[in-house]
């Protein structure tokens, strides 16, 4: 397939073809029939077409011109380091085709191959310069059906001189979702993948997320992703980044976009839009929203309601203020899944490492170090179950090392609690249920007769 679609850069020129022609900057071009337009912002216009039973598609996205470095070599790197290699990360460096030129303006194209849902597809990436201005097209395919339309489109594009002015890029346009995406319930080796809470609101099991979902209103609560979650200082940066990973890929036609992070020592993530959910073809409004509480725990909540008005209604209209998110903020204590029998058997383990370092108040000097680590098990095998726990404490230099393990019968009183018939030299009851990441569980257990808060030991599926 790569060469395939390496050979469409050979055609970029500035002819065109008779159809009706758009423009958008300094580029007038045709879209093959039949495409949709997914973006349309004074920095890029994006057009998609998908085959749902294929599970192919291809997206075009035209970038808003910016000033040149001065040659095409110079404006193409940059073009793909930005455009391409933050977003895609393409698995080596792009297979270039030679350079053409007309009109004034020198192209140059590149192609490389990257990963999307687990399944190859290619990047294509057109930059054109005058030497006082660049423009980029980047194509994304995972097949050779869209060829002759790709080629066509190149053919048609017509660059044109107009009065330079700087604009600033946006991130990339994503690839559109293809059926591996689709919302579905995932196989599980355990007994409960749906949980129905009293309050009316429906909890379901997904590959990549927990779907929430009463009435018209669907909340998925996205598992940790490390691209999606990586710290970046700039919060709208890192917001738009989420964005893109986890939502963008399941609509089209996404408009009134806007983020609006709010900064705080616990800061918030919140971006809307209204779009086409590609999975329904309906009309909705989607929210993203995170907390980042400083211990890590926070999650994206994905919102989908049929309009803005009504999330405003369900979770209360946004604020720029970092207080009064308590109904937003709750939709992630939805991960929750009951306990079935065999459901337990394997080890279960919760590991915590923390530090204190002590300064001297008057000299500053440094006044020692207090260290905590501590490593706990649950091995159960049937009915029968091996608990033991490990500490290490005490000031750097004078560590202590204590243990204790106990072995007995455990049994659930029902589906949310798991009574042991000895922890700690006494029979306990734990109140207990599952949540879910991508691949695991994590059990969390609250003994009911302090109810102390819960620890979380995890278990890979």
């Amino acid at each position: 397939m790569k060469n395939a679609l390496s050979i469409l850069f050979l055609a970029v020129a500035c002819s065109s073809f008779a159809q009706q022609k758009e423009t958008f900057d300094l580029a007038t071009y045709t879209i093959p029939s039949g495409w949709q337009k997914t973006s349309n912002t004074n920095n890029v216009v994006g057009y998609t077409i998908t085959n749902n039973q294929k599970g192919t598609y291809c997206q075009i996205g035209i970038y808003a011109s910016t000033n040149s470095k001065g040659s095409l070599e110079a404006d193409f790197e940059r073009e793909w380091q930005e455009l391409i290699v933050k977003t895609y990360k393409p698995a080596r460096k792009p297979e270039l085709v030679p350079a053409a030129s007309e009109n004034g303006w020198d192209a140059q194209g590149g192609v490389a191959p990257f990963e999307f849902s687990g399944a190859p597809s290619l990047v294509m990436l057109v930059t054109m310069s005058s030497h006082v201005r660049c423009m980029s097209i980047v194509i994304l395919t995972n097949t050779e059906d869209y060829q002759p339309e790709i080629q066509k489109f190149l053919e048609s594009v017509d660059m044109k001189m107009q009065a330079a002015e700087t604009k600033t890029q946006t991130p990339p346009i994503q690839p559109p979702a293809t059926p591996t995406q689709s919302t579905r319930a995932t196989k599980s080796t355990f007994a409960f993948t749906t949980t129905n809470f009293d309050d009316g609101w429906n909890s379901t099991v997904q590959e990549d997320w927990v779907e929430v979902t009463k009435g018209g209103t669907k909340v998925l609560i996205h598992y940790p992703n490390k691209n999606a979650d990586e710290y970046n200082s700039v919060l709208k940066d890192g917001l738009n980044t989420a964005w893109n990973i986890l939502v963008a890929p399941k609509y089209r036609n996404i408009r009134n976009f806007e983020l609006k992070p709010i900064s705080g020592w616990q800061s918030i993530d919140f971006a809307e839009s209204d779009a086409v959910e590609i999975s329904t073809g309906r009309n909705v409004h989607v929210v993203l929203f995170k907390y980042h509480y400083s211990n890590g725990s926070g999650r994206y909540l994905e919102f989908i309601t049929p309009t803005k008005n009504s999330f405003e209604q369900e979770f209360g209209a946004y604020h720029e203020t970092s207080y009064g998110w308590e109904k937003v903020e709750r939709m992630v204590n939805y991960n929750k899944f009951a306990l079935g029998a065999g459901d337990l058997n394997g080890t279960w383990t919760n590991n915590f490492t923390g530090m204190l370092q002590y300064v001297n108040a008057y000299t500053g000097a440094d006044a020692g170090t207090n260290t905590h680590a501590s490593s706990e098990i649950f091995r159960f095998t049937g009915d029968a179950y091996h608990w033991e726990i490990g500490v290490a404490s005490g000031m750097v230099g004078n560590i202590k090392f204590q243990s204790v393990k106990s072995d007995g019968m455990h049994t659930l009183p029902n589906n949310w609690q798991i009574h042991f018939s000895d922890v700690e030299g006494k029979p306990r009851t734990y109140n207990a249920f599952f949540s879910c990441v991508k691949g695991a569980r994590i059990l969390w257990l609250e003994d009911s007769a302090y109810a102390n808060g819960y620890s979380g030991y995890g278990k890979k599926e």
